[in-house]
């Protein structure tokens, strides 16, 4: 089915109530992938009604996954609301401030000074080919440097024009109280999902301040699916705890539960994940990405899906027994 989705607000900022999360079109996140496929599979979300897609200038080498969807959403910009963020693309002779995550390597690097943050725009609006960006985030707040730096450096940024609205990613309530201070926050980015619940201070917060919630990860890296198995050499999903092997084995069995629930309901695990995610907050936009056109309009179609009360009680039970093995993770 194509056609429009039905819509929601981030902080005043109108978009289809399902987005589509880019970064699964860059080689190195989920396997390989060609350019090729990645602008058509794009173009088939945008088709199928998205108008909200995610990036980051960290995605791929040398801003990759922002040329895609530069390519991809030529001739058809001003129908299409681009957010990306920034801080991982580190200039030469910067200093990187390290963190720990719960990955593998243990750790991530980012820089958001306010004097990089203007050159982070200008490289990112040359590779989506574009004169603004409509929202703009932070990719995680710098632990060395204050939220509030950061947040008054990208409102510079739209004093000028070049960037629309001011977004965070993976901050906590008070750094989003913080940044809203300096200037108003359009949507705070959070990993949530039903087996990543979202921080309960930080959801309260960004209602209490009109702030709208973009979901990331929220099938849980394809988890919620049904349909991981495995996950190959190449896959970035290798460095998460969840998807080794004796993880992944444990959780598909302890996830069987929303799986027969979905299959009782005529729609698929993942269509369930999405849907019910909807309905935790009118504010809420979730960002799956998939490869595969079926896929994504799979995913897409869950915004229309309606979930009786009684129904979401069941899925809440049954959350309540889905205890997923090894940590939670950090993009």
């Amino acid at each position: 089915m194509t056609g429009e989705l039905p819509a929601r607000s981030l902080g005043g900022l109108d978009v289809s109530a399902i987005g589509f999360g880019a970064m699964v079109l860059s080689p190195g996140m989920y396997g390989e992938i060609d350019d090729d496929r990645a602008v058509r599979s794009l173009r088939h979300a945008l088709d199928a009604g998205t108008t909200f897609i995610d990036t980051s200038d960290g995605y791929g080498a040398d801003g990759h996954n922002e040329r895609i969807i530069g390519e991809a959403v030529r001739g058809r910009r001003d129908d299409v609301v681009i957010a990306t963020k920034f801080g991982f693309r580190v200039p030469e002779g910067a200093e990187s401030h390290r963190f720990p995550v719960n990955y593998a390597f243990g750790e991530l690097a980012v820089n958001a000074e306010p004097k990089h943050v203007r050159g982070y725009a200008e490289q990112s609006l040359a590779n989506l080919g574009t004169d603004r960006i409509d929202l703009y985030y932070p990719h995680f707040p710098d632990p060395v440097v204050p939220i509030e730096d950061t947040a008054g450096a990208v409102a510079e940024l739209i004093q000028d024009g070049l960037v629309r609205h001011l977004g965070l990613s993976n901050v906590d309530a008070d750094q989003l109280r913080r940044a809203h201070a300096v200037h108003p926050v359009a949507a705070v980015q959070a990993q949530w999902s039903m087996w990543h619940p979202i921080d309960a201070d930080l959801l309260a917060t960004a209602r209490e301040l009109g702030v709208g919630v973009v979901a990331w990860s929220p099938l849980g890296g394809g988890f919620l699916t049904g349909t991981v198995r495995e996950v190959s050499e190449g896959d970035f999903r290798r460095n998460m705890p969840r998807f080794d092997a004796a993880h992944l084995a444990a959780n598909n069995d302890r996830y069987a539960p929303i799986r027969s629930l979905a299959a009782e309901l005529g729609i698929s695990p993942g269509q369930l994940a999405l849907s019910w995610l909807l309905h935790q907050d009118p504010a809420v936009v979730p960002i799956p990405g998939s490869r595969t056109p079926a896929h994504i309009t799979e995913n897409l179609e869950a915004a229309r899906i309606g979930l009786h009360a009684d129904t979401l009680a069941r899925v809440d039970r049954a959350l309540r027994e889905f205890s997923p093995m090894g940590t939670g993770n950090l993009r």
